[in-house]
């Protein structure tokens, strides 16, 4: 039989009749594009400081001193450059600056610093370079607070959802937490009234005290104190009966009482308690 070798052909002798068969070759894979880095854009731009600070007038350093240290880690060159913004210098590194500088202030007014595009070097000195960003001061990204906002409004939602699914004696559970005793004379409109401004003002909160099934077991207990099965001593560093004057357990030092008594129902002798104060609270 005779073969003819091809990178994209075979020849098959068949009675005497040669077919030559075709061999399909894959294309070589494209290469993957490599991760363009992020592009500079020119627009208007707002920074505010941090924590909601609004002082009148407030100035931050603009060139590297010995009191004040305004230098930036270059990782391609391996080494740190000096900064300083001057008006007239396209460039804010002092290794690239020529000739006389023309300094300036930068200021805040009322917490709030607005640079218009034409200043880019003003822009990238505060935006990639000083270090005081993101300490001192921040730049408004309306991308990255609508983000937030959603995050925010779903975690409301989420909070709020969780308030219509649950029972008055666990809503009544979790807001003694925040409001302590007062909870007990309130009523089931009240308790899930004050839950939905609770969840809403404070949805993390809310979904983690939700979740903590000690948060059940220390409200079973102040309510078994309150009914007078069981009391907490003046030192408040037990718990006994009341119809026997016997103890129950010890409170560990510089824990919460009935956080204690919460941990305590989860033990074998704990949970014999827990049923009996059970059945005398239905």
């Amino acid at each position: 039989m005779a073969t003819k070798k091809t990178s994209t052909a075979k020849a098959v002798q068949q009675d005497d009749v040669v077919v030559e068969q075709k061999v399909y070759v894959a294309p070589p894979a494209p290469k993957a594009a490599e991760p363009k880095k992020p592009e500079w854009e020119y627009k208007d731009r707002v920074y505010y400081l941090v924590g909601n600070k609004q002082p009148l007038v407030m100035k931050i350093p603009t060139r590297h001193t010995v009191k004040r240290n305004l230098l930036w880690f270059d990782p391609e060159k391996g080494y740190q450059r000096e900064l300083r913004y001057a008006t007239n210098q396209p460039s804010v590194f002092v290794d690239e600056q020529k000739g006389m500088c023309t300094l300036e202030h930068v200021t805040f007014r009322n917490g709030m610093l607005f640079v218009p595009k034409a200043k880019q070097n003003l822009q990238k000195f505060l935006s990639l370079y000083h270090p005081l960003r993101n300490n001192l001061y921040y730049e408004f990204d309306a991308v990255e607070q609508a983000t937030d906002e959603v995050e925010q409004i779903e975690l409301e939602l989420d909070a709020l959802n969780l308030v219509q699914q649950l029972s008055v004696e666990e809503l009544e559970a979790i807001l003694r937490v925040e409001f302590g005793n007062k909870v007990s004379t309130m009523t089931s409109k009240e308790l899930k009234r004050d839950a939905l401004i609770y969840a809403k003002r404070q949805p993390i909160t809310f979904i983690s005290l939700a979740k903590d099934e000690n948060v059940q077991l220390r409200n079973f207990g102040v309510k078994a104190v309150e009914a007078q099965f069981i009391s907490l001593s003046q030192d408040q560093r037990y718990f006994i009966w009341n119809s026997t004057g016997r103890k129950l357990m010890t409170v560990p030092f510089d824990e919460n009482p009935y956080s204690a008594l919460a941990a305590w129902f989860k033990t074998d002798e704990g949970t014999e308690v827990y049923q009996n104060l059970e059945k005398r609270l239905k």
